[in-house]
């Protein structure tokens, strides 16, 4: 029995120290945002406990100061009289440093993020929260007023103790245990007294945990200890002899969702190599999964011993992908160098990743079932267009678009179905909104002539396209780089006044723009639009070097082109000012401004735009009145 002494309370002797920012705003939403799903804490903490066990056991094989005890199990304490619930475990532990950094911190952002989550999920909705933000420890504040935290790290002999009210501060002070692991002592609140019978506890533990692999024990009235689940490797199990119920607690434990899975993936491959696997695609899209970090979490087990989630199992493209590997073809000692070395891990990486994606390509036939994997991983799947030449075309073939002639979404095949006989290639235009994309003036000339573009506008969409260069032999252009492809398909003719009107415009509008250009041109390519930016024919396209801006990277300082549309009555009206003699410097201004936010951007210089479209706004003659 794990031996436990806090003689004095922590806040008296303790070294104080206040949360984080974050934190402390985190603990407010959890505690009064989540207090109708309270039970979610024991399955939180148990997880946590789970962890910590094996991260010990794999420290273990390296290191045998931090061997594992024989009886190492999670163990759950009821204490009615004191008001005590206490979870122990035999785990890695933490030191004084460990225990500030993992406990007074959080190493991620998004806490205000999370409140508006909580503001608007429906009441069933919230468990999901917790785990989806990575918060499960502070759920504890929901039962209890005071949560003390004693840990002694594997391989020391120091024990601390972490103790708070949940308000703003902790306290770290030196305590006594007698073995290495953790245990976390919940003071439960007047109104949580169902937390202190175990019998309630055994039910939640059934509930949520029961496929933790670590022996879990209730400590009953009586004082003898009961177990609370059943731990197998359900990975290991034939397909039949596991309903979907099981399934889906197996997987909201390994993913951290409450969510049910979009598709389940089970199988045992055998001949030159030996795994089971058992894979989930979430129903949903976890909060933060637009996080910076890209690799794939799948778990690793050696002979059903949890090694590591860092294998890198499945591609970025598929972080997505949840569940567990467990092959025998691997010594249990292996390094993360030898991970990245060893055939057999290559091997298993390879049909892993087949795997899915056939999985992909069957649900891909289903329509209305796809959109919804889609519509929560569309932009991630889309980076294997990108990242996997093994796979690129197979990946483009049932990657989903949308379109600026079809509802809802379509793919490149029937894109190519539905394209003109002489047209020769696939058109795209990229931006940072869909919404915004259909009235864009970069389309005016393609729809005028029937020509279907695809409308693109996650940030990946500025990238793959040109890696992939051609679908079944046919080229993918950028629409703002190929517009010169219009005149293919016919164009009318230039009136004389038109070309007039050009001859003077152009040249005053480059000297009024200046270096903000790099040239002036006509274009027979809008029909509404007076003006419209381009990128100059070398270099990369407007959308991309936003991207890139961005993202911190350094872009050639390329100006765009302005071309301008001659039989716009602007233009006319420009031509004319011109001839006579009047200054055009506002005119010219406002119009590359007004063409950099159909574009996507804002202006240069807003108070500048500002100012001369109001001068040109009181300039309008009067109206007798509102119009009918």
């Amino acid at each position: 029995m794990t031996e436990q002494t806090t003689t004095t309370p922590p806040e008296a002797t303790g070294e104080q120290h206040e949360f984080s920012a974050e934190v402390g705003r985190l603990l407010d939403l959890v505690v009064h945002a989540l207090y109708s799903e309270r039970e979610i804490f024991l399955r939180e903490l148990v997880a946590n406990a789970a962890d910590a066990t094996d991260k010990r056991r794999f420290e273990a094989l390296t290191d045998g100061a931090r061997a594992l005890p024989e009886d190492a199990k999670i163990r759950i304490n009821p204490d009615k009289d004191a008001r005590l619930l206490t979870i122990s475990d035999d785990g890695a532990g933490m030191s004084k440093e460990e225990l500030a950094r993992n406990l007074g911190t959080i190493a991620r952002s998004g806490t205000r993020a999370f409140g508006e989550e909580l503001a608007n999920a429906k009441p069933e909705d919230k468990p999901s929260l917790i785990g989806q933000f990575g918060v499960g420890f502070y759920a504890a504040f929901m039962v209890a007023d005071r949560v003390d935290v004693i840990s002694r790290r594997a391989g020391s002999d120091e024990a601390w103790c972490w103790s708070s009210t949940g308000k703003g501060n902790y306290t770290i002070s030196p305590a006594t245990r007698e073995k290495a692991g953790t245990d976390i002592i919940l003071h439960i609140k007047e109104d949580a007294n169902d937390f202190l019978d175990s019998w309630q506890l055994e039910t939640i533990v059934r509930k949520w945990a029961d496929h933790i692999s670590w022996p879990i024990t209730i400590v009953k009235d009586d004082g003898e200890e009961t177990s609370a689940n059943k731990g197998t490797a359900l990975w290991r199990k034939p397909r039949g002899e596991i309903d979907e119920e099981q399934l889906n607690e197996f997987y909201r434990h390994v993913s951290h969702n409450f969510d049910t899975p979009w598709a389940t993936l089970h199988w045992h491959a055998e001949g030159t190599m030996e795994f089971s696997a058992l894979l989930f695609i979430p129903g949903s899209k976890p909060f933060e999964f637009a996080e910076p970090v890209r690799e794939s979490q799948i778990r690793l087990h050696v002979r059903r011993m949890f090694i590591t989630d860092d294998a890198g199992l499945l591609p970025p493209w598929l972080r997505f992908v949840t569940g567990v590997v467990d092959t025998e073809d691997l010594p249990l000692n292996v390094s993360r160098e030898m991970l990245q070395a060893t055939p057999v891990l290559a091997r298993i990486r390879k049909a892993v990743t087949n795997r899915v994606i056939s999985e992909l390509k069957t649900r891909s036939k289903d329509e209305a079932d796809f959109e919804k994997f889609w519509d929560n991983f569309g932009p991630t799947f889309k980076e294997g267009i990108w990242d996997d030449a093994t796979h690129r075309t197979e990946l483009a073939a049932i990657a989903r678009f949308r379109s600026s002639t079809q509802e809802g979404w379509t793919t490149l095949d029937a894109y190519l179905e539905r394209k003109k006989p002489e047209q020769e290639a696939i058109y795209y235009l990229t931006g940072d909104r869909t919404e915004m994309l259909p009235s864009s003036p970069q389309l005016e000339g393609f729809r005028a002539r029937g020509i279907e573009v695809l409308l693109l506008s996650d940030p990946v969409d500025s990238f793959w396209p040109e890696r992939l260069g051609v679908y079944k032999d046919v080229p993918i252009r950028n629409i703002s780089q190929f517009h010169t492809d219009l005149e293919k398909f016919g164009a009318p003719e230039e009136t004389q006044a038109e070309k007039d009107a050009l001859a003077v415009v152009i040249p005053a509008l480059k000297e009024a723009l200046g270096d903000a250009v790099s040239d002036v041109k006509g274009t027979n390519r809008l029909v509404n639009s007076a003006v419209v930016l381009a990128a100059p024919e070398s270099g990369p396209d407007l959308q991309m070097i936003r991207l890139m801006k961005r993202s911190g990277q350094q872009v050639p300082d390329t100006a765009p082109v302005l071309q301008v549309n001659p039989a716009h009555p602007l233009i006319a009206d420009l031509a004319t000012r011109v001839k006579n003699g009047d200054p055009v410097q506002d005119i010219a201004l406002t119009l590359m401004d007004m063409a950099r936010i159909q574009d996507g951007e804002s202006p240069k210089d807003p108070t500048g735009f500002a100012q001369r479209l109001t001068t040109i706004l009181t300039r309008l003659p009067l109206t007798d009145g509102p119009q009918g």
